[in-house]
């Protein structure tokens, strides 16, 4: 079967191809580049745990070395500190790296693995589909046709595949702009993530609003204020005026010596793409959705994107169409960006100062800072990740289905756990795969060597009934998991969101569930419509 086509070789397009390789499809990434990033400290990325452990498992190399788990968050009204908070296991910190350095990994990965091959100077300028695959042309020295099943634009705001497919691509410009600096300086707060709110040595005008630094390694720190509306130019003596003035009023006196790496304006868009799907043509991270309102987060939901579409287009590329599993993609996904963008579009304008405050936080600007610092950290309204939970591949009506601390739709916890040969693994680590993860929890298996207990009880039981099941799938074993009593049974998506847990060994709720996760069940219901309609 012909490969997948991924188009731009952005961290999202490779993240795409990584992940279908690991689940043994092969790809074709066109890169209209010569194969080479820029370095930017001034173009830097935060990622939360889940993500940050998707990259690690991808690229098999410790992102936490290129980048800083931030200590704490401190939120800063004019003098007084209004919000602090420390991070430890159980509230771990998000991840803070230069882009450049998270798409190095990518690359490195990519280059040994012997299912991707990276295209440069490949510009795509043309896309033709029939039920039987896609086909891409490219222009350039090395001007081409490629062959292909599927094609997913990753190429960026300005989307080729986007435009040739004539989707709209609605939403709000220039919603905020900033200005930001990477530089090398010695700060009061090591390794703690800051937003200062209405600095006392700025009292007038909008420019007063906010200030947001972010630690990364080796005393670098990115800064970013949030700049008036308009388009008034941001020149050198400006941004190195903000520079010494927020360095010395950070420091309580005259600026510290600071080295200055790198600058630039960074201007937030809304946008939301109509259609993600086209046939077998896909649009995923900023070709599909622009939504970076705190700055360094969009990327965030783009590596989703591609989480969630990888193990489909492996399911259906190794199994045959499975269009209602394929289709799934853009509802799940673009339902969640949707959410976040409504919530952005209605909140912020209160928070920089609108009217209609109190209609959200009544009277409490420590309320105002708690909803921005949720938006920087991945959090609440603004920044929380996204669940599936009204997903067409949520299973419906299980007699045994419990509840645990994980909704049904959203990212599991990672636990340990025991695998199929008796190693113990991070839950994590088993997924991507291309099969659901089935996982009971038996206190007690921990202690014991596995040839004790796999025979035993209900393993021999449940272990058939996973066989069974009409997707590939892997049994594992956990000694707990956060409010799951002992015998639950979990059913998890290879990107590691919670089908259902249900109450003990189920062979036949467990496969309606199972069947549901794929798309099963949606076509069987399309199918009997069909057949209805026909008499």
């Amino acid at each position: 079967m012909d490969p997948v086509i991924i188009v731009g070789a952005g961290p999202v397009g490779l993240t795409l191809a990584l992940a279908l390789a690991r689940q043994e499809v092969p790809s074709v990434v066109l890169d209209e580049g010569p194969g080479k990033d820029e370095p930017r400290l001034a173009r830097t990325v935060v990622l939360r745990e889940d993500t940050a452990a998707l990259m690690e498992r991808l690229t098999g190399t410790s992102l936490a070395e290129a980048g800083v788990h931030w200590a704490g968050w401190r939120s800063m009204r004019r003098k007084q500190v209004t919000h602090e908070i420390g991070f430890d296991d159980a509230d771990p910190a998000p991840l803070h790296l230069a882009q450049h350095l998270l798409t190095h990994a990518l690359r490195t990965a990519l280059a040994g693995e012997r299912l991707v091959r990276i295209a440069v100077d490949s510009r795509l300028d043309g896309v033709e589909q029939e039920p039987s695959g896609v086909t891409a042309h490219t222009r350039g020295p090395k001007g081409t046709w490629w062959r292909g099943s599927y094609l997913v634009g990753c190429d960026g705001p300005r989307s080729t595949v986007r435009k040739l497919l004539d989707i709209r691509f609605p939403g709000r410009t220039a919603v905020e702009r900033h200005a930001v600096a990477a530089l090398r300086t010695e700060l009061p707060w090591a390794d703690e993530a800051l937003l200062h709110r209405t600095p006392p040595w700025r009292t007038s005008g909008p420019s007063a609003g906010e200030i947001t630094g972010r630690p990364l390694p080796d005393d670098v720190w990115r800064l970013d204020w949030l700049l008036p509306p308009g388009k008034d130019l941001v020149t050198p003596e400006l941004l190195v005026a903000r520079i010494r003035e927020t360095l010395a009023g950070w420091t309580g006196g005259t600026a510290p010596a600071y080295e200055l790496l790198d600058t630039g304006v960074h201007t937030v868009h809304h946008r939301l793409a109509r259609r993600w799907r086209a046939g077998r043509v896909f649009l995923a991270g900023d070709a599909a959705h622009l939504l970076g309102a705190f700055g360094t987060q969009g990327l965030d939901e783009g590596l989703r994107d591609a989480d969630n579409l990888a193990w489909k287009l492996a399911l259906a590329w190794h199994h045959g169409p499975h269009e209602a599993l394929l289709d799934s993609y853009q509802v799940e996904r673009r339902a969640v960006v949707a959410t976040r963008l409504r919530a952005a579009d209605q909140i912020l304008p209160t928070l920089r100062g609108g009217p209609g405050i109190r209609a959200y936080v009544p009277g409490a600007a420590r309320g105002h800072d708690a909803l921005l610092t949720d938006g920087h950290l991945g959090r609440g309204l603004l920044g929380a990740p996204g669940t599936y939970a009204t997903s067409p591949l949520a299973p419906r009506h299980l007699e045994a289905e419990v509840p645990v601390d994980t909704p049904p739709g959203a990212q599991v916890t990672d636990v340990r756990v025991t695998a199929e040969d008796g190693s113990f693994v991070r839950l994590r680590d088993r997924l991507g795969r291309g099969a659901l993860l089935v996982l009971l929890i038996a206190p007690g298996t921990g202690v014991w060597e596995r040839r004790h207990w796999v025979g035993a009880g209900i393993m021999p039981r449940l272990a058939a009934a996973v066989t069974a099941l009409p997707s590939p799938a892997e049994l594992l074993v956990a000694e707990s998991y956060p409010g799951a009593a002992a015998h639950t049974v979990l059913l998890i998506r290879p990107d590691g969101h919670l089908v259902t847990a249900l109450s003990g060994v189920r062979p036949a709720d467990l496969y309606a569930a199972a069947e549901a996760a794929v798309g099963g069940a949606v076509e069987a219901k399309a199918e009997a419509e069909a057949a209805a309609g026909a008499k």
